[in-house]
């Protein structure tokens, strides 16, 4: 007798498919949070970069932000 096309999995691999997704979605909020943390300062280092044409001072005031912004939290 042939096996049939669709199985049910089992417990273990729901089990597992279940704590997969939440790690998955886990990873995805973190990633968006930290963008988000990161966006005010590269947007900030972005126009004193374009403004001074300096990458120290850009870097400077990237770290500025992002301190401001860590604190802030």
């Amino acid at each position: 007798m042939p096996t049939p096309f669709f199985q049910f999995p089992n417990i273990y691999e729901l089990a597992l498919l279940l704590l997969l997704l939440i790690i998955g979605i886990a990873i995805i909020i973190l990633i968006v949070k930290v963008l988000l943390f990161i966006l005010p300062a590269a947007i900030i280092a972005l126009v004193i970069w374009f403004l001074t044409g300096s990458l120290f001072l850009a870097g400077v005031a990237f770290l500025a932000v992002a301190f401001i912004s860590l604190l802030k939290h």
